[in-house]
């Protein structure tokens, strides 16, 4: 673990100041409104805030958002009188606008994006980032949620592993074998001490545990597998014939669980052989080797037994725009907003996998300039789900040593949303892609801002082509001054 004990000190005081503040409001019975990000660590964050507000008796309500702009604020302003207000998951990269508009409120912010802007002093500002540990991949929004529901109650550290869901929908797994670790690291042990969470490493496919073989292997998509992803045929063909796997027992499906250790050697060497095949890197299958983290309290065969399948079905309710379902799931319902989910989890992948089909079977949409690769998403990708995909780039692109740049329309409105990646190994050269988008979109009347090697920005359609030059000249600047 990175993190040294006198910053973690700091941060957890901070998150004790916010714990205070949130428990006179609740002793008060004065309200509180929760307004968090809509993808999958946004809605872990703010329903481990309202767990634990409701556990306490708080009147309280959870609002998600897209993105915090004028409108957002002007909104809570005008509504939200002698009221608390708690931002999970965003906040920081907004400290100026959040001060203008919100001068005369109490204001909570829980994140872990890189603070631009001053935090008023009536401010409580709980962010990673201020006491040194990197919030792109030590904690994320969900992680700062819970340390603050751990201050309020230490009774609240059930909700570690809806934190963990959180970080590996933020894609913190960053560590050998995919693990989380830093502050994570810690909140992992919560959960397994606590009896909620199991860690082990092991093949990771989507729906280890709930899918049919084959199934499970074409619904991986990160990394994706070109010829494999999204087509349950050839993945039938390929455990057969290149696997020698039996993907049926006495008439009985089986799931990657049931394979013996010999049988997941098997298959991992046929999936390295054939993705070797495809021009990808000899040690490009290793991303296939991850650490493993279940929910043992939740029922096998579900998508809420393993925590990664979790986290996409919380993106699946964020990015479908039903975050309602991805908050009551987190909070504990199990009736008919797991079913809802479940259906719109398939059609999330649907997408998904139709959107990776025609990038890939349309090479040109991928343009690779001097310093970054540009995706073109433009009209056809989805602006709720260009974040999932330039992920999915970034850990598929045989030659990732440059970031993706991945852009769609926003439907109704003048604007392109923007979703940039950058591997590690680029990050260790210096770069800061949250830095460099945010000076681009500000330059063309845009916002932008994030983590280090993912961040995001909304530009006005006419000065994208601007902002993208922009982009790819501050990114040659920054690997430059290394």
């Amino acid at each position: 673990m990175t993190v040294k004990k006198e910053e973690i000190k700091g941060f957890l005081n901070s998150a004790s100041n916010a714990a205070k503040l949130i428990r006179e409001y609740i002793e008060k019975e004065k309200p509180i409104h929760v307004a968090s990000h809509y993808d999958a660590d946004g809605l872990a964050a703010g329903a481990i805030m309202g767990k634990c507000l409701a556990r306490l008796g708080g009147k309280f309500r959870v609002r998600i958002e897209r993105w915090l702009d004028e409108n957002v604020v002007e909104g809570i302003a005008v509504t939200e009188k002698d009221t608390l207000i708690i931002f999970t998951d965003f906040g920081s990269g907004y400290l100026n606008l959040l001060g203008e508009g919100l001068s005369k409120h109490r204001v909570i912010i829980l994140d872990h994006h890189q603070p631009v802007g001053e935090s008023p002093s009536t401010f409580i500002h709980v962010n990673p980032h201020l006491h040194g540990i990197n919030g792109s991949r030590d904690i994320s929004g969900a992680g700062t949620a819970y340390l603050v529901a751990k201050a309020l109650d230490e009774t609240n550290v059930d909700l570690a592993s809806v934190a963990t869901v959180g970080a590996l929908g933020d894609l913190q797994d960053k560590y050998e074998h995919k693990k989380l670790g830093g502050v994570n690291e810690i909140i992992v042990e919560d959960g397994v001490k606590s009896g909620f969470l199991k860690l082990e490493t092991d093949l990771l496919f989507f729906g280890r545990e709930t899918r049919p073989i084959h199934k499970a292997l074409a619904y991986t998509t990160n990394p994706f597998i070109p010829g494999i992803s999204g087509q349950e045929d050839a993945s039938y063909s390929f455990l057969v014939k290149r696997a020698g796997i039996k993907p049926k027992s006495k008439d009985k499906w089986r799931a990657l669980r049931d394979l013996s250790d010999e049988e997941k050697k098997k298959l991992f060497s046929a999936l390295a052989d054939y993705l070797a095949s495809k021009g990808f890197p000899s040690d490009f299958a290793l991303n296939l080797i991850r650490s493993v983290y279940t929910l043992t309290h939740e029922e096998p065969w579900t998508p809420l037994r393993d925590a990664r399948e979790f986290a996409v079905l919380l993106n699946a309710t964020g990015r479908m725009e039903k975050p309602g379902l991805g908050i009551a799931l987190c909070m504990g319902d199990r009736a008919i907003a797991l079913e809802q989910a479940n259906a719109m989890l398939e059609e999330y992948r649907r997408n998904i996998t139709k959107y990776l089909n025609w990038l890939n079977e349309e090479p040109e949409r991928i343009t690779e300039l001097n310093n970054i690769y540009l995706v073109l998403g433009e009209d056809f990708i989805h602006e709720n789900v260009i974040g999932t995909v330039s992920s999915i780039l970034s850990n598929s692109l045989p030659k990732h040593e440059k970031p993706i740049i991945a852009y769609s329309t926003v439907h109704g409105e003048s604007l392109i949303k923007v979703s940039a990646r950058a591997s590690e190994s680029v990050k260790s050269k210096g770069l800061n892609l949250g830095e460099i988008l945010r000076v681009a979109a500000e330059k063309y009347s845009g916002k932008g801002g994030g983590h280090d090697v993912a961040a995001g920005a909304q530009v006005p359609v006419e000065n994208i082509e601007s902002f993208v030059k922009l982009v790819d000249e501050l990114v040659k600047k920054s690997l430059k001054e290394t």
